[in-house]
């Protein structure tokens, strides 16, 4: 064994070897003394306290030395109080700096201490996990925490919530809660990390219940939510729509003494936004602002969007282009939330420049940014010109993926040429690129509305059979180990207890490269597709086939369902089904009972319609029941207009308006013939400033033209005008003749209403059918003969 030279132990420079790291004489004298000692030697000891680790590290690091770096990395390790996070980074930035040849000799280090008999430190072991995920290779990552156990080696808290990132960034959500009971399991004390690692994956995977369960598990084990916790679970109550929930917690946040930071309300901001809730955001804004924090990127980027999703165009670019002024510059993100919001105006080539001004600020249009333009192509209707786009930037950064070609093949359908989405699918497979669920179910949704109902059921059965998880779970793992989801869990549950946490997440990654199984949209697609050809039995039988697909039915589902029953006139069964709907557990949502509201109304029973709406508000939890009955009770009075205004008051009270139920009754009380009531509605909302749809105004003026009431449905279609709707060319026309034909209306009303069309955007000169045209040419030359017989 070599001794330390004294000159080196109590040399004086050491003490400062910071102001003079790079002398030769120490860098050379240090890397000797590593270089020829037992890596586990007790009496390197003696140099260390006069040396930190990032030193000693920063000096073999110099010499271009990796081996020596981890054979003292090794070392030092398994010395806690030895331990440092600058050597630690340094050893992980080594290793991702050049190759995997680094990693071979970090792997050919720990061999040697495992021979000597010595154990490895966790530490050491976490560096190699977090430099394979630098490495983006999460496989070896998973790989290096599989074998720790052969090394001596348990892992400790830090090497854990390493391990647990890692699987929940790669969407392995069920690999890390089967890593997380296996810490419970070896009493491992848990932080504040581990849980919001964990909240973070089941937020992002939609599971917001099992989420918030975890974040009430933090309090039982006495463990301080951070500001990083809240964050992630107010972000998660947010995409799953549960905003009011959202500021609960906040709240909860700023009382318990926890100052929400800039990424908590940009969080809050962003769930506002998305969900349309514009003046709250703008509420919660003035906060932000009082705390000291200025809009950042993120901000403005969630307000545009939301901006854009409230259809609030001119504000958006407003806001837009004052983030500009203030020297913020847009990132891809934001220049794809404009793209998508100026195709929803309608304004597609001024989309399509937005990606030449990205290329003017050096930034690279990604594949979103095309989809999203694609997307708006085929919105307009504009498809010749969505394929030319993908055909001039295919091979562009992974361009085109199934995402686009999904776009493509439902705008497709959507214009009805399943044809050309059937040529797109199969270029689609022809190039490797794999269906998505979403783009199977687009076609075979064509397909069905197309009238071509086998063909769709057919690429049903190929989900089905051709790509099967259960088969692919029986044919790897063994008929009598895995059939479904739950026994997968139980599986990757065994396997990560057993150490094999290798092999569990091959088997999840393999899966996810596998599986394509229709899922409860599929299903819902075809139940819809037998409901419209009247085939109620097959309908039923894929309905009684969901559970044992793994499926429960969801509100679409019943909803269909109800529908398809009431198409073919069974409706008591209709009603039995929407009992059965509770009864499950499945809470029927507003369109199951708009969709009973509108057979009710076309069997002419309005009155009924309007009793199901108030059993569906009774069902609602913060409704005040109080205010519920006294609206009952002014409908069994027949005082049809109190209830309805004490119905709009709670809407609006709640911030819970809708207006489509008063839009049905409308629709009701005209297929009854009771024009009295649809106008008395429509005088109601006009008083709250609530727009009737048009085809609710197309009904009410049909029914006034038949009654014979011209006066009534020209301030019908006067309302019309002023809300700005276009109706169809077949209802003005009926109107205008109407008119004129009309012993009590005189001919100047007519031509005002034409002359007031024509300011209102109408094209009279293509809208105008040639009858319409001779009675008003026939009437002006009466009237020219009248003007000239007077004089």
């Amino acid at each position: 064994m070599k001794k330390f030279s004294s000159s080196l132990i109590h040399n004086p420079k050491l003490r400062n070897f910071s102001s003079i790291s790079r002398a030769s004489t120490i860098s050379t004298e240090v890397s000797n003394i590593v270089h020829s000692i037992d890596p586990m030697e007790p009496a390197l000891e003696q140099v260390v306290p006069f040396l930190s680790p990032e030193i000693i590290t920063s000096v073999l690091q110099e010499q271009q030395n990796p081996y020596l770096c981890f054979r003292f990395f090794v070392w030092a390790a398994r010395r806690k109080h030895f331990r440092s996070w600058g050597s630690h980074n340094l050893m992980i930035e080594m290793l991702v700096s050049n190759n995997l040849d680094l990693f071979d000799a970090y792997w050919k280090v720990l061999d040697e201490v495992k021979k000597l008999g010595f154990g490895v430190s966790s530490d050491a072991f976490a560096v190699l996990i977090a430099g394979y995920w630098e490495m983006k290779n999460a496989e070896k990552a998973v790989e290096s925490f599989g074998k720790m156990k052969e090394f001596d080696c348990e892992p400790n808290l830090f090497t854990y919530n390493l391990m647990l990132h890692i699987l929940v960034n790669k969407g392995m959500v069920l690999l890390a809660l089967a890593v997380y009971n296996l810490m419970l399991k070896l009493n491992c004390h848990l932080n504040c990390a581990t849980y919001s690692i964990l909240i973070d994956g089941l937020c992002k995977s939609g599971k917001i219940s099992d989420a918030l369960q975890l974040f009430d598990e933090m309090s039982q084990r006495n463990i301080a939510p951070s500001k990083v916790t809240y964050t992630v679970v107010i972000s998660g109550l947010c995409q799953a729509k549960r905003i009011n929930d959202a500021f609960q917690l906040f709240e909860s946040m700023r009382s318990g003494g926890n100052k929400p930071d800039s990424v908590t309300y940009n969080a809050l901001l962003n769930g506002l936004c998305k969900l349309g809730r514009m003046e709250e955001a703008f509420v919660i804004l003035k906060y932000f602002k009082n705390d000291g924090f200025d809009l950042n990127l993120n901000s403005y980027s969630s307000f545009i969007d939301g901006l854009f999703r409230a259809k609030r165009f001119k504000e958006a670019y407003g806001m837009f282009q004052k983030m500009i002024k203030a020297d913020i510059t847009p990132d891809v993100v934001l220049y794809t939330i404009m793209i998508r919001g100026l195709c929803d105006d309608g304004r597609v080539h001024d989309a399509f420049k937005m990606i030449k001004e990205m290329s003017d600020r050096n930034l690279v249009p990604d594949t979103q940014a095309y989809n999203t333009l694609i997307k708006g192509f085929c919105d307009a209707g504009l498809l010749d010109e969505a394929r030319s786009l993908k055909l001039e930037v295919s091979g562009v950064n992974g361009f085109p993926d199934a995402c686009t070609y999904t776009i493509l093949i439902s705008g497709m359908c959507r214009y009805g040429l399943v044809g050309d989405a059937e040529n797109i699918f199969t270029e689609m497979e022809k190039y490797g690129c794999v269906p998505s669920v979403v783009t199977f179910n687009s076609l075979i949704d064509g397909l069905c509305k197309s009238g071509k109902y086998q063909k769709g059921h057919i690429l049903f059965h190929r989900m089905e059979i051709g790509r099967n998880p259960s088969l692919f779970l029986r044919l790897t793992q063994g008929s009598d180990r895995v059939v479904d989801s739950g026994s997968l869990q139980t599986l990757v549950t065994k396997l990560c207890e057993s150490g094999s946490t290798l092999k569990a997440y091959k088997l999840l990654n393999q899966l996810a490269d596998t599986v394509i199984m229709p899922n409860i949209t599929t299903y819902n697609i075809l139940i819809n597709g037998l409901c419209k050809e009247g085939k109620l039995d097959g309908a039923f039988k894929l309905f009684k086939d969901l559970p044992s697909k793994g499926y429960s039915p969801d509100s679409v589902t019943y909803g269909t369902l109800i529908n398809g029953l009431q198409r073919v006139g069974r409706e008591d069964d209709a009603f039995m089904l929407l009992e059965e709907m509770v009864a499950d557990g499945c809470k029927p949502t507003p369109a199951v009972y708009k969709t009973l509201m509108t057979w009710s109304c076309r069997r002419k029973k309005t009155f009924a319609a309007v009793n199901l709406w108030i059993k569906y508000l009774k069902s609602l939890p913060k409704r005040d029941k109080k205010v519920i009955n006294l609206v009952e009770n002014y409908l069994q009075k027949g005082e049809f207009d109190r209830a309805v205004r004490l119905l709009l008051d709670m809407d609006i009270k709640s911030q819970d308006l809708d207006s489509a139920p008063y839009t049905i009754w409308v629709i009701g009380f005209c297929q009854g013939h009771k024009s009295k009531e649809a106008l008395m509605l429509l005088s109601i909302l006009k008083e709250y400033n609530i727009s009737l749809s048009p085809p609710s105004c197309v009904m009410l003026i049909c029914t006034l033209l038949k009654e014979r009431k011209l006066n009534l449905a020209v301030e019908v279609f006067f309302y019309t005008l002023e809300k700005g709707f276009i109706l169809k060319r077949r209802i003005c026309n009926n109107l205008i003749r109407s008119l004129l034909r009309s012993q009590f209306i005189a001919d100047d009303d007519a031509f005002a209403l034409v002359e007031k069309m024509r300011s209102c955007g109408y094209d009279l000169d293509s809208y105008l059918d040639g009858n319409t045209k001779f009675l008003l040419y026939n009437h002006q030359r009466k009237q020219e003969l009248q003007d000239v017989l007077t004089r």
